[in-house]
């Protein structure tokens, strides 16, 4: 395999991975309730992505990069507004 067709099966699961946490995001924004988000499992998810985003760089990689940027984005959402909407019913 080629050094493209590497990056390319990187990328793609780094779009299935990053867009998985778009349906969270989008029903806390849709209802502004995040009452049964946990807060601390988002923040070291992206502690995490901080650390891959990182990790990324270090070998030079666009699919590594590209999703933990993406991904970092929504968990910052997320949290946001998870402690936002922490508490609406």
């Amino acid at each position: 395999m080629s050094g493209l067709e590497i990056e390319i099966i990187g990328l793609v699961a780094a779009v299935l991975t990053t867009f998985a946490f778009v349906p969270q995001f989008f029903k806390i924004w849709k209802k502004r309730d995040a009452s049964g988000v946990s807060v601390s499992m988002y923040f070291i998810m992206f502690t995490g992505i901080c650390i891959w985003f990182y990790y990324g760089v270090l070998i030079d990689s666009i699919a590594v990069m590209t999703a933990n940027i993406a991904s970092g984005i929504l968990q910052l959402f997320i949290i946001v507004f998870a402690l936002i909407h922490r508490n609406n019913r």
